[in-house]
């Protein structure tokens, strides 16, 4: 009978550590010298983002001067652009102790821009430059005018519009010819019946007494008749399509807004829509 023998080598686990203890380094007194370096590993979460940046189609696949590698081009412009906004805070807080550096800036681009900083503007009551006599003249006129024109600026506003003019170099009278017509073109002010065609404007507003009504010439109108006042009086007339209240002899109206209208050299009034029909005695009539 042969037999085969077949031989091989088995090295224990004891003799392969007694190996590796013969190769570890000595140091001059015989013993092992360990190495006490922290070893840093990524964890499981790193390795992966790493490889998914380092894989992403759009990522650098080496390093370069002017890129990084593993990051794609919006990652390397997220950094850079962090990078120079802490650069600029931290130049800024280093500018931002010096005295008076905003102040020095806002000289030099003055002067770069060779222009001054506006004046202020100086706003004063016309009144406060009048002399005494002047001032009592201005404010006695002005409630003149506010007795002739109701409605309109109030009676402060015109004592400032008349001192303004006096104090540019107007003598008073003057002034309150200027102020009075000015008057009588603020929206809203009751004009005087006689003064209407002189007045710069194309709607007025009066106030009068219906003093006489006659048949319309036509359809399209609903009244016609006359106006008047203690200045004069007026031809008014009332469209149909307006939609205005009926007026009656001897009742006093406010026709505000109405639109003035020539014929033949003559001015007349018309009711139009925009118009409205005031009746400032029918409170009085209610309460008797």
């Amino acid at each position: 009978m042969s037999s085969k023998n077949v031989s091989s080598e088995v090295v224990s686990v004891d003799e392969q550590a007694f190996e590796k203890h013969d190769e570890a380094e000595v140091d001059e007194d015989g013993f092992e010298v360990v190495d006490e370096t922290p070893e840093f590993r990524a964890t499981v979460d790193m390795e992966v983002q790493a490889k998914v940046d380092s894989n992403h189609p759009d990522a650098r696949v080496e390093e370069g001067p002017d890129h990084m590698f593993g990051k794609t081009l919006e990652q390397e412009e997220r950094i850079e652009a962090r990078e120079a906004e802490l650069e600029h805070i931290s130049a800024q807080a280093e500018l931002g102790g010096q005295d008076g550096r905003a102040e020095r800036t806002r000289e030099v681009v003055v002067e770069q821009c060779g222009r001054d900083e506006p004046e202020p503007v100086e706003r004063t009551d016309p009144r406060e430059k009048l002399t005494q006599e002047e001032l009592g003249a201005v404010n006695t006129q002005a409630m003149r005018i506010k007795e002739e024109v109701d409605g309109g600026w109030s009676r402060s506003v015109v004592a400032k519009q008349l001192a303004e003019k006096v104090q540019r170099g107007q003598d008073v009278t003057k002034a309150v010819l200027e102020t009075l017509e000015e008057q009588k073109a603020v929206p809203g002010a009751i004009v005087p019946i006689a003064d209407v065609p002189d007045v710069p404007v194309g709607e007025v507003t009066v106030q009068g007494e219906i003093t006489e009504l006659w048949a319309p010439s036509d359809n399209s109108i609903q009244q016609v008749g006359l106006i008047e006042d203690d200045s004069g009086r007026t031809k008014f007339t009332v469209w149909e399509k307006s939609g205005k209240t009926v007026v009656r002899e001897g009742q006093t109206v406010r026709f505000r807004a109405v639109k003035k209208n020539w014929y033949q050299g003559r001015c007349s009034l018309a009711i139009t829509g925009w118009s409205r029909i005031e009746f400032p005695d029918r409170g009085r009539w209610w309460e008797e």
